[in-house]
């Protein structure tokens, strides 16, 4: 049986594709392309590494962005849409649970890296997004050697902790996104304290 998901106002049900009418088959199926894309997006490193090499051999340049992302807000959307503007193709490596606990403190990460890798997959212009359990990506970096290491405003190209790396290897560095307006710790410290 091929199954589709057919919503019917607040209500979703399982039916058997071949059944449907010729458009809702064309629908159900560009539904079930999105999410097996989405799945395909949130990869193991060593996923990535083939990956990696075929768009290397494509020709196509490669940009890299990393971040907590918990709580996703204009600024992370805003932020991966100026790195996805850097390169053909754009890497985003997301913090693991216990990296973010360390980072934020008490009480984070709100989502879980499996979520947060997910929502931000979902964002356009992201091509492959990774969950990796290390403090800095310097690892990664030096592993998958992208043309671009992105980072947002609320740094200089000459504050990035991975700069070295970056340029050991030939790569550059680009300042993306808007003014660092947002925050997920501001943000979820409104919502707790509203009633």
């Amino acid at each position: 049986m091929n199954l589709a998901v057919v919503r019917s106002g607040d209500s979703a049900n399982w039916v058997d594709r071949a059944r449907l009418p010729v458009r809702d088959r064309e629908i159900a199926t560009s539904q079930v392309r999105k999410i097996a894309r989405l799945s395909m997006s949130v990869v193991t490193e060593d996923e990535l590494d083939a990956m990696v090499a075929a768009d290397r051999a494509a020709g196509r340049s490669i940009a890299f962005a990393n971040g907590c992302f918990d709580v996703l807000h204009v600024g992370h959307v805003r932020y991966l849409a100026g790195a996805a503007a850097e390169a053909d193709r754009l890497i985003v490596a997301v913090n693991d649970d216990g990296a973010v606990a360390t980072l934020k403190g008490s009480g984070r990460p709100v989502l879980a890296a499996a979520a947060r890798a997910e929502l931000v997959a979902a964002l356009r212009g992201v091509d492959y997004v990774v969950v990796f359990p290390d403090a800095t990506v310097a690892r990664l970096l030096e592993r998958y050697r992208p043309d671009v290491h992105c980072k947002g405003t609320d740094y200089t190209v000459d504050s990035v902790p991975e700069r070295d790396t970056v340029r050991a290897y030939g790569g550059r560095i680009a300042i993306v996104g808007d003014a660092k307006a947002h925050s997920t710790t501001e943000l979820l410290a409104k919502i707790r304290s509203e009633p």
